[in-house]
Formats: C-alpha cells, sequence, structure tokens
C-alpha cells in the first residue's frame, strides 16, 4: 500500500488530523519533501496525490514540497456523509494550519482551481503566490459523459456499491473506466498500465471512495445549475470577488484541454488584476501529466520571476 509514497517521499505517507467542516475528526493522507518555501500541491476531482509524481523531484530542489489527498480521497479518510458547498476551502485552510503553513505557493487543478481562488479572497494572507492548472469557476456544464451519470445515480445505491466492493471485484473493469477517462484529459501518447494502477488504487481498495467522488460530482453539478440559471452560488460568490485578489497568479492551461476551453482561461486571466496566463500547445486538461516537463519549467520561471 504504501508503495507510491515510500518511493515519493523520504518519510513515505504520514498523517494528520483536522476536524472537518461538520466537525469531525479526520485523517489526512500526505508527504513532503525538500526545503525551503512551502509549496503545497491541490489535486483534482477524482484523483490524489499521485496527480503530482512527475513534480514532486523537481520541485524539491528549490522548495518544501507537499502533496495531500484532500478528504474523500486517495489514502485520507472517506467518511459517506454529504458535505454543504465549499467545505474543502474550510479544510484546506485547516490543513495549512496543521502543517503550520501561514503562506505558501498553492498549486490547484482542473475543478479544484476554485478552492485556491476562493481561499486566495478570503484569507489572502494564507496564499503567497497562486497557480490555477485548468481550474475553470465558469462552467457550463459537467465535462464528461461519466460525471454526468454520477449526478443524476441515486448516493444511496452508490454506497451500496462500495458496501458490496464490486469496484474490488470488479478491479480489471474499476481500472478499464479509469483509462477511459484519462484518455480525455490526456493527448500525448498512452498512459503506462502502473499510472492506471495506481490513480485506480483507492477506488478498488479503500471503501466509500466512489461514493465521496459522487457526493462532490453532485455538489458540482447543482453549482453549474445555479449558475447557468443566474441563481446565488459559490461559484458565482467567487468570479464577484476575483478582482480582489492581489498575489501573483498564474494560470496555467493546455491548449487541446477537452474539457475546459482555452477561452475559459483567458476569462479568468481578464479577471485577475495580478496574474499571468501561459498556454502549453499539444496539451490537454491534466496538464501534470500530459506535459510535465514544460508544466516544471513554467512554474519554476513563475515562481523565480515573482521572487518566492
Amino acid at each position: 500500500m504504501q508503495d507510491w509514497w515510500q518511493k515519493q517521499f523520504p518519510q513515505g505517507c504520514q498523517y494528520l488530523t483536522i476536524t472537518d467542516a461538520r466537525g469531525n475528526p479526520v485523517q489526512i493522507a500526505y508527504g513532503e519533501k525538500g526545503r525551503g518555501k512551502p509549496l503545497v500541491f491541490v489535486h483534482g476531482l477524482g484523483i490524489w496525490s499521485i496527480s503530482w509524481q512527475h513534480n514532486i523531484d523537481f520541485f524539491a530542489q528549490y522548495y518544501r514540497v507537499i502533496c495531500f489527498d484532500l478528504k474523500g480521497y486517495g489514502f485520507s479518510d472517506k467518511p459517506a456523509y454529504p458535505d454543504k458547498s465549499g467545505y474543502k476551502i474550510i479544510e484546506l485552510e485547516r490543513i495549512l494550519a496543521a502543517l503550520e503553513i501561514k503562506a505558501a505557493a498553492v498549486v490547484t487543478e482542473s475543478v479544484w482551481g476554485a478552492v485556491g481562488l476562493a481561499l486566495a479572497e478570503e484569507k489572502p494572507e494564507l496564499i503567497d503566490r497562486l497557480i490555477v492548472i485548468g481550474g475553470t469557476i465558469f462552467p457550463k456544464k459537467l465535462p464528461n459523459i461519466g460525471l454526468k451519470i454520477m449526478a443524476v445515480i441515486p448516493l444511496s445505491l452508490v454506497r451500496i456499491i462500495d458496501i458490496l466492493r464490486l469496484p474490488k471485484i470488479l478491479a480489471p473493469v474499476t481500472r478499464w473506466n479509469l483509462r477511459q477517462i484519462r484518455s480525455e484529459v490526456v493527448v500525448r501518447g498512452e498512459i503506462p498500465p502502473e499510472d492506471v494502477y495506481w490513480q485506480a488504487y483507492p477506488y478498488i481498495n479503500f471503501l466509500h471512495t466512489s461514493t465521496r467522488l459522487v457526493i462532490d460530482v453532485k455538489q458540482a453539478a447543482a453549482e453549474i445549475s445555479c449558475l447557468q440559471q443566474q441563481k446565488p452560488c459559490l461559484l458565482s460568490k467567487i468570479q464577484d470577488k476575483l478582482e480582489t485578489i492581489t498575489c501573483p497568479t498564474l494560470v496555467l492551461w493546455g491548449a487541446e484541454d477537452r474539457w475546459f476551453p482555452v477561452t475559459e482561461a483567458r476569462k479568468l486571466d481578464d479577471r485577475l488584476p495580478n496574474s499571468r496566463l501561459k498556454i502549453i500547445p499539444d496539451c490537454g486538461h491534466d496538464v501534470s501529466a500530459d506535459c510535465p516537463d514544460e508544466m516544471n519549467q513554467i512554474l519554476l520561471e513563475f515562481l523565480q520571476d515573482t521572487d518566492y
């Protein structure tokens, strides 16, 4: 179970305990490597710290690199109860506090780009530099048919699927489904079998991983619906305060992003007062997996140029 963590971090997988947004104690899995100013990586929807496997060693040469699994993902606790929209913002703040991080460069990706933006608005003292990778807050719909199915499937049915351990019993199917999803966000070449194995590992081996994913997808669908109907919601609140984010911000996007088009990157960049936009040619939605070398160089240049 610890193989991936042991390869990435000197102390392997470590755990810290926070009080979650519902007031319950939960264990958060994390790893860290390197010394210097903190560089915190926050993974996207449905994935875990493995997202950053191509970035950890590179940035550990310059910074204290920290990766953690958000509640419900990877090796962290997976309570089966639902949470209110915005709970990840609260819990990210508490994770940073537990790690004694008072100001950090924070890297967010995909749907959870909104988490980094919201925290920069609400607690600007915690975010020294912000990097948003493919992280739209102007979505018009869920980008994938699988996510659309999750948005309407009864949560009670997903809990039964988890309790019966069907993802483990049907492990080859679980891995095949994940590979299909990964093929939509990676456009350069094949996805290595070892990557599929580790990306699927929590769904196959840990109870309630699928349940937690569906909880978050339903929340995302509800937010998008409210946004399209011009009703107040978390995303509209974040949109309304983008101009208040003054920390240096990098908006990084793959030119061939099939989930969220580059036009959304430009829209976000236009709304942020202290941002720069970088678009990587021939790169998909999952920039860290698809174009890691380009990503590493762009991030390092941004951090050094802004004296971090």
